[in-house]
């Protein structure tokens, strides 16, 4: 297969600081790629160095066929890129920042006039063209910058954290937008924050301290992060808490509600059997195995007493 991203011993300082070390990435061609993670874990780094915007202190890395850093200037033109804060110009309405985009990429004019009409209608702008940018919601300038994001049609689009100033209506919406391009042929790059996005994706990396923690599909990683999932109802769960997690089994527990949301190591054939015949567990009404979720395998692979997670679904 020809990765449109294959990366070796990816590393990055800045003097004595290590914000990306050593990640190793291979990412299909016509899938949804992402990278989840908390802030400060290298996403945006990671992100820059795979379009050519910062040099790597160490590691290979190719794009679309590029070798990087050497190719940097001839992948700009097959690549789109929206960045988490928005880009564009404020002062400059919705169609002058499309038009100056496409005069960036030197598209043609008829072209780019029809392109620009197909988006506006595609992300919903039609009705917006004469509004300057600056005035808008947040909902409808992540769909004005991706709209810039794909004008020249890339073939491969990282997206860093694109939802992280919208509601969750917008965020559901964008997320179909992202399909809809993955349908047509484009390869995309997501950072998120959210575990409900890095669910969508095809496969994801969770980074952690710019170090990759995890690399698999979101069902592989939950299947196989090493843990089963136990929910506990009972009294005062503050303190049955702090009782769990001082058994050395017992590789998290976060209360939900009226509910203890207990990982306990797969070595425990039966964890469910097992709380039960803990002398804490006496007076507890409910003790059920739930489905793990991608927020388990951050927390096994990340924080606690977990290790890495690795899925090769």
């Amino acid at each position: 297969m020809e990765w449109v991203i294959e990366a070796q011993g990816l590393t990055r300082r800045f003097g004595d600081f290590t914000a990306v070390d050593r990640i190793d990435l291979q990412v299909a061609p016509g899938t949804i790629y992402g990278f989840l993670g908390p802030n400060g874990c290298g996403k945006t780094t990671t992100i820059r160095m795979l379009t050519g915007l910062l040099t790597p202190s160490e590691g290979t890395v190719r794009v679309l066929e590029h070798p990087l850093p050497g190719d940097a200037e001839a992948l700009k033109r097959e690549i789109g890129y929206m960045t988490q804060k928005f880009s564009l110009y404020e002062d400059l309405t919705v169609l002058e920042n499309l038009r100056f985009v496409a005069r960036i990429y030197s598209l043609p004019y008829r072209e780019s006039r029809k392109r620009i009409e197909e988006l506006l209608s595609v992300y919903g702008l039609a009705d917006r063209g004469n509004q300057r940018a600056g005035s808008m919601s947040g909902g409808q300038r992540q769909r004005l910058a991706l709209a810039a994001a794909v004008l020249h049609k890339p073939r491969l689009l990282f997206l860093d954290e694109p939802t992280s100033a919208v509601d969750p209506e917008n965020r559901r919406d964008f997320w179909e937008q992202l399909f809809d391009l993955c349908d047509q042929g484009t390869s995309i790059l997501v950072s998120t924050h959210y575990m409900d996005e890095a669910e969508r994706c095809h496969r994801l990396a969770i980074l952690e301290e710019g170090q990759k923690r995890a690399d698999g599909s979101p069902e592989g990683l939950m299947t196989n992060m090493g843990a089963r999932v136990v929910e506990v109802a009972a009294p005062d769960l503050r303190a049955l808490k702090k009782q769990l997690m001082a058994l050395p089994e017992v590789m998290s527990a976060a209360q939900l509600g009226a509910r203890l949301r207990v990982l306990i190591a797969d070595r425990i054939e039966s964890p469910e059997r097992w709380l039960a015949t803990l002398p804490m567990l006496g007076s507890a009404t409910s003790i059920e195995p739930v489905r793990p979720s991608l927020e388990d395998v951050f927390v096994t692979c990340t924080g606690g007493r977990g290790g890495q997670a690795n899925a090769e679904s």
